[in-house]
């Protein structure tokens, strides 16, 4: 059975095989009059999650859960062919189904050195490199490389057994965290049809999970230790030197796939009979944890009473909250877990919030009509496990994490709806009352027909980018959390999928110029004044034809310097002689202007006469650094003159 991503940002999802509905909950609410715009807001009475009283109780509660969930093919949403006369209640019964029981970042600041870009600041976010001024480390085909700055030599250099696929890693000290799942696999395979899946062992060494690697930078470097556990790794948050890592798991079930069409019944049977004869070892998500020196652990991750539950829900996913020291020994992370479903990570020095928008993860082509986002809202003020304090619901999907914003004690969530009338988007504001996130304002009616590309919050100003033929750029009043208001709409061709602030009241937009049908046309940066609360206006444009620049799906790419006036993004292909194949482009913005000063290709041995595009760049005193899986390039800030060059390979 092929399973299906979407086209929209969940293709940049990692998953294992994946068969499972998101861990979708039903949340009781109420409908209230039509929000700004039109169409009907739904309003949620809350979300609150309920600890299990044992093991036993939380297995016999799972099954109940997951057994509508659970088709001919596994965990499903398909029709079944049904035996003449029967109906699902016969199903279950002859499954023997189980009983029921009773602040926003402003510019960078002039310093020593740039640093990853974030949305938070004084929150890190894991990425490909990072840089603390003395040395530059790297992760690339499943190497780490530190690079010393004055020396501008490679002084260490550790491989990742088993981690081709390895690109995230954070900072701290003398020691590097370094995440990473399973490669995604969405053709099940080697499951022939009357096959069963394959049933984990208890002592299975999780190939097909997440691994957390704590690497020692000093001297020649080293592994000091090795997490493997269930699930799929999906975003992590660093304050001081705290990491909290956030990972997604599944239930491990023996399912059976049909033979013919005429087994569909049988298999179906034969697959709740699975569930109904789980163990609570199945359900919960195990861990390996290997030392230097080959001393292996290994067990159930989350004990049972450090697992809680929403008061509706599928039990077809969890979510599991790790937190590390890093001046520390790893450790199993001191786990906490829900039973629900999460896509996006958004944190702050206080919070980190886990949002589930119940796409069902590899089987949904688009936004289903009354689409939900569930939100989770953790207190990691302090160094140990994180405590769930609240948690609550907007209708519609979110972008990414910029559509979050945790400001004076409110949360602002931008999302987009799908209905009868068409999409449209809104800005909902929520509060903490208790245990519950609560909605105290809304603003909807932004771009009807059309899905936001890109948000950013700074204090009580959002600005939200729209986009079907032309782009809006909003610009909202949120200084009201009760009464929030739409005070500008610029409209202009093409669209931003980044935005970033430039001082003086400016902001940066990257993403792509369009013709009026909204075709795109290649990659443009955009500098609009926004001084003017009443709508912003451009104030310059640069357009390389036929181009792409990550920075669009991983604002980390991007970088600006105000201290030399630089912008530095990865560009691939162009109509630019200059760009034939791609390039880290650099601008200098000045005058209210951009003036392409550079375009920075990587060339190597092991990737042929192609120069690579460098898909980060970063500052370290008056130099210039481009990192690609080739090597680095060091250039001066001022002249662009090329300093070094530190091979890879």
């Amino acid at each position: 059975m092929r399973h299906h991503l979407p086209s929209t940002r969940r293709s940049a999802l990692t998953a294992g095989v994946v068969m499972a509905l998101g861990a979708g909950m039903i949340t009781a609410g109420v409908v209230v009059g039509a929000a700004d715009g039109g169409g009907e807001t739904h309003v949620p009475q809350g979300i609150r999650l309920v600890a299990y009283d044992s093991c036993a109780s939380a297995l016999r509660e799972m099954k109940d859960r997951l057994l509508p969930h659970v088709g001919a093919y596994g965990l499903e949403s398909g029709d079944v062919a049904m035996p003449e006369g029967g109906d699902m209640r016969a199903m279950e019964d002859a499954a023997g189904a189980a009983p029921k029981q009773a602040g926003a970042p402003g510019a960078p600041e002039a310093g020593e050195h740039s640093t990853t870009n974030v949305h938070e600041a004084g929150v890190d976010e894991p990425d490909l490199v990072k840089t603390d001024g003395r040395r530059v480390v790297s992760v690339a085909d499943g190497v780490i490389r530190v690079v010393d700055v004055a020396s501008r030599a490679v002084t260490a250099t550790v491989p990742l057994d088993g981690n081709a696929q390895a690109s995230q890693l954070l900072l701290a000290g003398d020691r590097a965290l370094v995440m990473t799942s399973s490669a995604i696999a969405y053709d099940v395979p080697g499951i022939a049809p009357g096959e069963r899946t394959p049933k984990r062992a208890p002592t299975d060494t999780l190939p097909g999970g997440s691994q957390l690697v704590l690497v020692d930078l000093t001297g020649a470097g080293k592994v000091l230790a090795t997490l493997a556990v269930d699930g799929t790794y999906l975003d992590a948050r660093q304050v001081g030197d705290i990491a909290r890592v956030v990972v997604r798991s599944m239930p491990h079930m023996e399912f059976r796939y049909p033979a013919t069409e005429g087994d569909q019944f049988a298999t179906l049977l034969a697959n709740k009979d699975t569930v109904v004869n789980s163990t609570i070892g199945d359900w919960l998500p195990r861990y390996q944890l290997t030392v230097a020196g080959g001393a292996t652990t290994n067990g159930q991750l989350t004990a049972c009473a450090d697992v809680s539950h929403p008061v509706d829900y599928t039990a077809t996913g969890m979510l599991t909250v790790l937190s590390f020291d890093l001046t520390r020994e790893l450790g199993t992370g001191d786990p906490v877990t829900i039973v629900a479903d999460g896509d996006t990570v958004y944190g702050t020095e206080r919070s980190l919030y886990v949002a589930d928008d119940h796409f069902t993860h590899g089987t949904v082509e688009g936004p289903l009509e009354g689409e939900r986002t569930e939100l989770y809202q953790f207190d990691i003020s302090g160094p140990g496990k994180p405590v769930h304090v609240a948690s609550g619901g907007v209708d519609g999907s979110l972008l990414n994490q910029y559509s979050l914003s945790e400001y004076e004690g409110n949360l602002r969530v931008a999302t987009t709806t799908s209905g009868r009338s068409g999409s449209q988007s809104m800005i909902t504001v929520l509060t903490r009352k208790g245990d519950q996130l609560t909605r105290v304002g809304q603003v909807g009616g932004l771009g009807l027909g059309e899905r936001i590309y890109a948000v950013r919050y700074f204090g009580d100003i959002g600005y939200v980018v729209t986009f079907r033929q032309t782009d809006p750029l909003y610009t909202v009043d949120l200084s009201d959390p009760a009464a929030p208001k739409v005070t500008g709409e610029l409209k202009i061709t093409g669209y931003s999928a980044y935005l970033h602030p430039a001082g003086d009241g400016r902001l940066i937009g990257v993403g792509q110029e369009a013709s009026e049908a909204g075709r795109a046309q290649g990659a443009q940066l955009s500098l609009f004044d926004t001084s003017n609360p009443a709508g912003a206006t451009r104030l310059a444009q640069y357009h390389l034809p036929s181009s792409y620049s990550e920075v669009e799906s991983d604002p980390h790419a991007f970088l600006y310097w105000p201290d030399a006036n630089l912008v530095v993004l990865p560009m691939s292909g162009g109509g630019d002689p200059n760009l034939p194949y791609g390039g880290a482009v650099v601008l200098r913005l000045r005058d209210n202007g951009f003036t392409q000063v550079a375009v920075l290709g990587h060339r190597s041995p092991k990737y042929g006469d192609t120069p690579l595009v460098p898909r980060r760049a970063m500052v370290v005193g008056d130099e210039l650094w481009t990192v690609s899986e080739a090597g680095m390039l060091v250039n001066d800030t001022g002249s662009l003159a090329q300093l070094a060059w530190v091979p890879f390979v």
